[in-house]
């Protein structure tokens, strides 16, 4: 018996309004070619398919038409989860149609709790598998609400409700267990060590939601989690992982290694777990320094030769105000088919300021005009310079402002 552990998708994210569809279309491809060529026989999707509640219909076509796909491979059966970004009732609306198809979704908590285990039976009807497929717990799925209960009261009813979710799985599973039949359980969630990127939103305010590996029943076989999209283990228990997104979703994901989890079982136990790493198609580069800085390293970008060129992120640190950035980094592409774009930002270095200097700087304030206050900003950002007509059309707001008032 082979699983294939995958989550994250977020079908449909952009980039700064940049498409990801292509780099998503080619996962799927190539996902839909090791379901076959592993021979896998269950496939989880550990939440996020999508990256809105809302998804277009872009991104609905590619899911489906990657469901339909799914049949053509020895894949016999798929578990999908809901994730925090995915809209529960988009996710269920075709339920029942696809369980015909042996795709099985559980977009949130079913009112029926045990309708979250889920057989895979052999042609014979023997059960040679079970998963407990959790999706992302919702507050209202795991406490009640307490009228003046503290941060802290609050984090700990979390945590535990989230805890004793996995532990009411006991009962069922137990006969599984005794007949040596291996139990996956999912998950979509932050667990407490785990490591973070920008593309990621908190669960819970605050992550309040996080539990300690620990905490999971030691029934479970392996844990399929998503909602972090590095691919990593947690609390060094070897079992339980996050499989990750299978492309880079941010430029904070640039050095991530990208993988889907393949499981092995033999005799009720997990056998052997490997790590395939999904094909770069795009290079997410950061590159950060002064200006000259900034320019040797983006000269020095080689051709890696992707199937996409690289999308770069550019921090210059100054001084002040560099007004023709962008035409300065820009004109470096001429030339280099293999990077596609700039994502080009400005940081200003401050000096460190002083409680006393701050004190003084807003006694001053206080006795400027509003114009004064403007100017003195621009040249604090930008830098001396002509401010002529941005006064001017500064003083038509001062002045469409009074009318408004007298108005009233």
């Amino acid at each position: 018996m082979k699983v294939l552990h995958t989550a994250d998708w977020h079908l449909g994210i952009k980039l700064q309004n940049y498409e990801r569809t292509l780099e998503h279309q080619d996962f799927l491809d190539w996902l839909i070619e090791r379901l076959t060529s592993e021979c896998i026989d269950v496939l989880i999707i550990a939440g996020d398919i999508f990256d809105t509640g809302n998804p277009s219909n872009m991104s609905l076509e590619q899911y489906y038409r990657f469901l339909r796909s799914v049949k053509n491979t020895c894949c016999r059966e798929v578990i999908i989860i809901g994730g925090n970004h995915d809209s529960i009732s988009t996710l269920n609306a075709p339920k029942q149609l696809l369980k015909y198809f042996n795709v099985h979704v559980v977009g949130g908590i079913p009112e029926i709790f045990t309708d979250q285990i889920i057989e895979i039976k052999d042609k014979a009807g023997k059960v040679e598998i079970v998963i407990c497929a959790v999706p992302f717990l919702r507050d209202r799925d795991i406490r009640l609400s307490v009228m003046g209960e503290t941060g802290e009261e609050r984090e700990t009813r979390i945590k535990q409700g989230i805890k004793e979710h996995y532990h009411r799985f006991l009962n069922s599973i137990s006969q599984y267990k005794a007949d040596d039949v291996p139990v996956i359980a999912t998950g979509h969630l932050y667990a407490a060590g785990s490591s973070t990127s920008e593309s990621e939103k908190d669960i819970h305010v605050g992550n309040l939601g996080q539990v300690h590996g620990n905490q999971f029943p030691v029934e479970f076989n392996y844990i399929a989690l998503g909602h972090l999209h590095r691919p990593q283990v947690v609390n060094k228990l070897e079992h339980i992982r996050y499989s990750g997104s299978p492309i880079p979703l941010s430029f904070s994901e640039n050095k991530d290694n990208k993988q889907v989890i393949i499981l092995e079982f033999n005799g009720g136990q997990l056998s052997r777990l490997e790590e395939l790493p999904v094909p770069a198609q795009r290079r997410l580069l950061r590159i950060k320094g002064n200006l000259d800085s900034v320019k040797s390293q983006i000269l020095l970008l080689t051709d890696q030769q992707l199937k996409y060129p690289s999308w770069v992120d550019v921090l210059v640190e100054t001084d002040s105000f560099i007004h023709d950035l962008e035409d300065q980094i820009n004109k470096l592409k001429v030339g280099k088919e293999h990077i596609e774009h700039f994502f080009i930002r400005q940081f200003r270095l401050r000096p460190a300021v002083g409680l006393d200097q701050l004190a003084e700087q807003a006694m001053a304030l206080t006795d400027m005009d509003p114009k004064d206050v403007f100017l003195k900003k621009c040249v604090a950002e930008f830098g001396d310079a002509d401010y002529t007509d941005l006064i001017a059309t500064f003083n038509e707001v001062l002045e469409k402002m009074a009318e408004g008032r007298d108005a009233r």
